[in-house]
């Protein structure tokens, strides 16, 4: 990530330079995303340091949260470049500014050289985390982004359709929005503490339910702590006998590696509090 950020960094001064001298929206555009990518990055980086620090007293999950927050605050900034690059992408096919083409096509194939490297460095850790993937599909925005801005070149220098840039802008905030939609929707879908996606809450309720000696299950939460930490907590309801012939513990050992095995998102960190049909009957806040 390092690298990926110091490569970065040197395309987004030559972006920068290279926009002011072709006055093209496309690279601007691409320079404003790599701004992105540098913010995004840089928050990556201290996410990562933050993350490896160990849990206390104070903050009792560390800081597994602070890799949520940075993709959040890479979505958020991916978004406003996009909305304004689909702004001033329409102002200019209505009035195009003069475009060199050849300059264009310079500043683009650089972008897309580095943008190569920083995939080729990102590659064996998207799979991660949420803030490696945000950071991972940032990079691959950017790339996607350089080749329109090349194509825009092509077109501006040999057939002098001055609108391409223009156009080549767009293309780019249409690649940069849905993205940012996406990480920040999971960024929220964590801070929420909603049940994670492809997990049927109804089923794990069921399941439980199902095995011996549960009566009812109520309290049920399944979260995420940061994208790769699922947890779980529930109240189980238990025969009156199970709190003296021994089941208990029996059953939850069953219960924790039914939830780690079972279903498709392994919850390994689940906490249970088992109860006797009385005591679930005289708690004053019961979620079903």
């Amino acid at each position: 990530m390092a690298i990926a950020f110091a490569v970065a960094a040197v395309v987004f001064v030559a972006e920068v330079i290279g926009a002011v001298v072709t006055g093209s929206l496309a690279l601007l555009t691409d320079a404003g995303h790599m701004l992105v990518d540098l913010v995004g990055l840089g928050m990556a980086l201290a996410a990562a340091t933050l993350v490896l620090r160990p849990a206390s007293d104070r903050r009792t999950w560390g800081f597994r949260r602070a890799e949520v927050l940075a993709a959040g605050a890479q979505a958020t900034l991916l978004a406003v470049v996009g909305v304004y690059s689909i702004v001033e992408g329409l102002r200019r096919l209505a009035d195009p500014p003069e475009v060199p083409g050849g300059s264009l096509l310079f500043f683009g194939v650089l972008g897309l050289a580095a943008n190569v490297v920083g995939l080729l460095v990102l590659r064996g850790g998207r799979g991660a985390g949420l803030n490696m993937r945000a950071a991972f599909l940032e990079v691959m925005a950017d790339a996607l982004g350089s080749v329109a801005v090349i194509v825009a070149a092509l077109v501006i220098r040999f057939t002098g359709w001055e609108r391409a840039d223009a156009v080549a802008g767009l293309l780019i905030a249409l690649i940069i929005l849905p993205r940012a939609w996406a990480i920040l929707r999971e960024s929220l879908s964590i801070l929420l503490e909603s049940t994670p996606r492809g997990l049927d809450l109804a089923k794990v309720r069921a399941h439980i339910l199902d095995r011996p000696h549960v009566t009812d299950v109520h309290d049920l939460h399944v979260s995420r702590i940061d994208s790769n930490l699922p947890v779980l907590t529930a109240h189980v309801v238990l025969d009156d006998e199970c709190f003296h012939d021994g089941h208990a513990p029996l059953i939850l050992r069953d219960l924790r590696g039914c939830l780690a095995e079972h279903f498709d998102l392994a919850i390994e960190h689940s906490t249970f509090q088992f109860e006797r049909a009385a005591d679930a009957a005289g708690e004053h806040l019961h979620h079903h």
